[in-house]
């Protein structure tokens, strides 16, 4: 018999795209499933919706708890989880009916500790890019992290990826952070000898408005910064050969940062001191083959002008 896997749903005021995530869940046709909804203290009608599915499907367990964070939600869900393995879904996102198949299957195939598939970004004015060509292999912890820090198609998501239970219980989700799937999933690269990469896309993710990374500026998305600083550092201490890798995912970090102050007024010191690490640093991007030509172009804009950067920004993002 397969074994049991859980499917984590973290829940906060998404009420308009649940139905759609829960039942893609429920479509599965890997049919040893137990559903975990956690309602974070949802101020919409995200609970009643968790208890109606319940009602009607025994595979799901609903947990209403005060709202503490998309990580402690995460963190609850691992806990009660009797599943052997454990995945991940937003619940603003949906899935493919064979999503947690085709993850298990190349747990199966490759005997590994977890697997990963690609996916889709599904933008709000209908567009999708789809990413990954299909294929499957297995790849060592270093080969791995090399991709991930630089984007290679390989990401930090928490989602689309499949973990055996103790390990996410091993290493809990940073409470009360933002970006913390950026100091949390390469500790599960790094507990695994070797990972089941699937390049088939799988997972449908949402790119909307009200995303993170569109949300009006708050000082609480410099923790991008220490996120990402802090898996450098843990990266570099196990494989001192990625050193330049983990140098460009700091770079990309502060530009990431740098064009969430776009529209922002104040904020000089904190402009200034990201303008200057990245002009410090730019050497890991300009000359490396495997740095993203993204990266490369932004370093060459900033390097005419702090306004020409921003000019080619809002280009770019148009």
């Amino acid at each position: 018999m397969k074994p049991l896997i859980s499917v984590i749903l973290p829940i906060y005021n998404v009420a308009q795209f649940l139905p759609r995530c829960i039942e893609s869940v429920c479509s599965q046709t890997y049919d040893n499933l137990e559903i975990i909804l956690v309602d974070d203290g949802s101020p919409d009608d995200c609970g009643d919706i968790c208890d109606k599915y319940a009602e009607k499907d025994n595979r799901i367990v609903v947990v209403h708890k005060q709202n503490g964070g998309l990580s402690d939600a995460r963190n609850k869900g691992a806990e009660i989880a009797n599943g052997e393995y454990i995945t991940f879904i937003d619940s603003d996102d949906y899935v493919t009916d064979t999503y947690v198949e085709y993850l298990y299957s190349l747990i199966e195939k490759y005997h590994t500790r977890m697997s990963l598939c690609t996916h889709t970004v599904v933008f709000e004015n209908g567009k999708n890019i789809v990413y990954g060509n299909g294929g499957d292999e297995e790849l060592s912890t270093e080969r791995c992290l090399e991709r991930m820090l630089y984007d290679d198609v390989i990401n930090t998501s928490a989602w689309a990826k499949l973990y055996e239970t103790e390990m996410v219980r091993k290493f809990p989700y940073p409470v009360g952070k933002l970006f913390e799937d950026i100091a949390t999933t390469y500790k599960f690269f790094m507990e695994c000898d070797r990972i089941a990469c699937g390049y088939k896309s799988q997972y449908f993710y949402m790119l909307r408005s009200s995303s993170i990374v569109y949300q009006e500026f708050n000082m609480k998305k410099l923790e991008l910064l220490e996120m990402t600083d802090i898996m450098a550092k843990d990266v570099l201490k196990e494989y001192p050969q990625l050193k330049i890798a983990v140098q460009r995912r700091q770079l990309y970090a502060r530009f990431s940062t740098l064009n969430q102050f776009q529209n922002v007024k104040g904020h000089k010191n904190e402009k200034k001191e990201l303008i200057s690490y990245i002009r410090m640093n730019k050497g890991c991007v300009l000359g490396n083959p495997n740095a993203p030509k993204r990266d490369k172009f932004a370093v060459m804009a900033l390097g005419m002008g702090y306004p020409v950067y921003r000019l080619c920004w809002k280009l770019a993002g148009k």
